[in-house]
């Protein structure tokens, strides 16, 4: 699944780590949900919505959607 959470997490200046501790997940996890390689869980995906102030889907993206400008 894509998603916007590299971006937006650079938008805070947060380090994977900073992230991490914010979600309660190891950085790892944050590392393979920004590359595409863990798509998280519904009630993490709402802790990382709810961490951003936004919705899910303005973070997660459909298969061929592109991110938005």
């Amino acid at each position: 699944m894509n998603n916007r959470l590299k971006v937006l997490r650079a938008e805070r200046n947060w380090s994977q780590q900073d992230l991490a501790q914010r979600l309660a997940v190891s950085r790892q996890s944050v590392n393979a949900i920004e590359t595409g390689k863990y798509d998280p869980s519904l009630p993490l995906a709402f802790r990382i919505a709810e961490t951003f102030g936004m919705s899910i889907e303005a973070i997660f993206l459909r298969g061929g959607d592109p991110p938005p400008s």
